[in-house]
């Protein structure tokens, strides 16, 4: 299946709620006042001081190439004698863009691809002597499109160099051509796959299925957009799901439109007129001007080394990804100052303490999170922090004691969100908590809701002969327990009230943050996603961009002149696993699904109320089987009885 944004597994199948979410809703009055900003300015001595400003006042943080010359342009020279990898003359760095591509730092043996190190790679490659050309090749791509943004402009930015890149699609649908029409030249072979027809959005629902087998999914959700929890309690989209969803396909169909049409030189209703045709045939491509000619690969080596005078019997020299990742800056002359800047990346579901099922490197685990924040505001020499976010949410508790640390931590010094794929519900949760949010246009964002549910598996444990009885002491004992029955009414009013209680936490928090009123918030709250430029036009996010405008404005917040030079500090580095360890040396046996390790952490930890944002699949018109993990569960399921 080809995924349009990031594939977000969304399950919400939770068999019951925190209690101590409960006990503390009870322990709190459930009024909200209108001005809540008066009870957290006693809490919290900072201010954003960032309402007056607007997208055109933060610095662009755009790539400037200035070529290394004089006393620096020798000592490169002599780095690159003694510094590993050995990379000849005129070599061509070339690497497979396919498949997923992760927000975090890959320790050296993971096989997968990591967008700061692909973007390293091309600011190296445009400063590196040796390297003459970028030959990638483009496959098959299944990231979402704010990451495609960050390596498009990467691309137009090793451009200016004076280097040319580049492609090789042998399958192109509209993902990979939108990377592809940034580079210089496009070549595809004659049998190529060439769909750009268009995009869907997909919306599963199970709930035909649960009742078929005894299953009541009993959800509390917050905000009249919150889908998350739609697929387990209804059979179809909701009309507030539908006009969200709608909305955001738009948003990328028109950004497609217009930076395809703007690379290639053509009118916008040029390109969705052709489009609209159903071309496949690559020669019609050709003819077009979609392509630059129809090659297969070696042919297009063979172009490349007529243009690098390499003999026709000579091996083209190049260096792939892994190598060339392995190129220090500093061997460039491109390392950085003395000025400190810290990068916390926080990528995938949140959770508040560690499972024994996760790998180190899965999700978001509060503890550890809370500690690299503390790390740094009790660092002298960090001038500055980025949190970089790639999360779709996950449990509201975690999500606000992390809140709570990026306020003290930006009390002290500047702190940046840079957003990737997607930054909502308890993702934007944490955003919120910095001096600054930058997005990109095509960045998930906001869902500002939460919710909460569990199952009533009575009438499957009767079909299977499964009994359960209780005996409890106290009004609602068995809330968490009561797995068998649905709620009584006063247990259920219980449960909506602590939901609604979370809800109004989390919109509060926000409206304080954003320097909104409540009544303003709650207008782009209620479990609403927006795409990144829309989130800016409601005040949700601060400025459109990447990783190295929010570099920018932090520099800006330190008083770092704007041309002086940072030292990025990475604060997740990646810790080499065993199952890693072991593939790198070729041990196919080790693997582990990751959708279904997910599941089953979700179903043994995940306890409270979530602040996650539904699964949201755009898909290719193609008609690709889909491959949801929910229907995968219980098909599994239903197998086993």
């Amino acid at each position: 299946m080809q995924l349009l944004s990031a594939k977000l597994s969304e399950t919400f199948l939770h068999r019951h709620v925190s209690i101590n979410r409960f006990r503390s809703s009870l322990s709190q009055t459930s009024s909200t006042t209108t001005t809540p900003s008066l009870q957290f300015q006693f809490q919290f001595h900072f201010h954003r001081h960032l309402s007056s400003f607007s997208d055109a006042h933060f610095p662009s943080g755009e790539f400037e190439f200035k070529p290394i010359t004089g006393w620096n342009k020798f000592l490169v020279k002599l780095k690159m004698l003694i510094a590993f990898p050995r990379i000849r003359n005129d070599t061509v760095y070339t690497f497979k863009l396919r498949g997923q591509i992760s927000d975090q730092l890959n320790s050296r043996l993971s096989r997968g691809l990591s967008l700061p190190q692909i973007c390293d790679n091309f600011i190296k490659a445009a400063y590196d002597p040796r390297i003459s050309a970028i030959y990638l090749h483009i496959d098959s791509l299944s990231c979402g499109w704010a990451k495609l943004d960050e390596i498009r402009r990467h691309i137009l930015d090793f451009k200016k160099s004076g280097k040319n890149v580049v492609a090789y699609v042998p399958s192109c649908r509209e993902k990979e051509y939108y990377l592809a029409c940034a580079c210089d030249e496009i070549y595809a072979p004659p049998s190529a796959y060439f769909s750009l027809f268009g995009l869907t959005v997909q919306a599963s629902f199970v709930r035909g299925i649960l009742d078929n087998i005894g299953i009541e999914p009993q959800v509390e959700r917050v905000g009249k957009y919150k889908s998350a929890g739609d697929q387990l309690t209804r059979r179809t989209m909701s009309d507030e799901n539908c006009e969200m969803l709608t909305a955001l396909l738009e948003n990328i169909y028109t950004n497609w439109l217009d930076k395809v049409s703007s690379a290639k030189g053509k009118k916008r209703e040029d390109i969705e007129n052709f489009i609209n045709e159903g071309v496949y045939q690559v020669d019609r491509l050709k003819e077009e001007g979609f392509i630059s000619d129809i090659l297969y690969d070696d042919e297009v080596i063979t172009r490349l080394k007529e243009r690098l005078g390499v003999k026709a019997n000579k091996n083209l020299p190049m260096v792939d990804y892994r190598k060339y990742s392995r190129v220090r800056k500093w061997t460039l002359g491109i390392s950085g100052g003395k000025e400190l800047i810290a990068i916390i990346r926080a990528s995938g579901i949140i959770r508040r303490v560690e499972s024994p099922l996760s790998a180190s490197s899965s999700g978001i685990i509060g503890e550890k999170f809370i500690e690299k924040i503390r790390s740094v505001r009790e660092s002298k020499k960090i001038k500055a922090a980025i949190i970089r976010i790639d999360s779709p949410g996950g449990d509201a508790l975690a999500s606000d004691l992390m809140w709570r640390e990026i306020r003290l931590l930006a009390a002290s010094k500047p702190v940046i969100a840079s957003m990737s794929d997607v930054a909502a519900s308890g993702g934007y949760y944490m955003a919120m908590g910095t001096g600054a949010i930058v997005a990109e246009s095509l960045t998930l964002t906001g869902s500002i809701g939460v919710v909460a549910g569990k199952f009533n598996l009575g009438k499957l444990y009767e079909k299977i002969g499964f009994k359960k009885e209780i005996i409890s002491r106290g009004k609602y004992a068995e809330l968490l327990a009561a797995e068998q029955r649905s709620f009584r009414p006063d247990e259920a009013e219980l449960f909506a009230k602590s939901a609604q209680h979370a809800y109004k936490q989390f919109r509060d928090k926000a409206a304080f943050s954003r320097s909104m009123t409540v009544d303003k918030m709650e207008e782009v709250a209620q479990g609403r996603v927006w795409t990144g430029k829309d989130a800016a036009s409601h005040g949700l996010v601060d400025a459109i961009g990447g990783l190295s405008r929010a570099i920018a404005i932090a520099k800006l917040k330190a008083n770092i002149p704007k041309d002086k030079q940072v030292t990025i500090v990475e604060l997740s580095r990646p810790k080499l696993s065993i199952p890693e360890f072991i593939s790198g040396v070729g041990n196919s046996l080790v693997g582990v699904d990751r959708t279904i390790k997910e599941l089953l952490e979700d179903f043994t930890l995940s306890d409270g109320v979530q602040a996650r944002m539904d699964g949201i699949m755009f898909q290719k018109l193609e008609g690709h089987p889909g491959c949801n993990p929910i229907l995968a569960l219980v098909k599994d399921y239903l197998t086993s009885l």
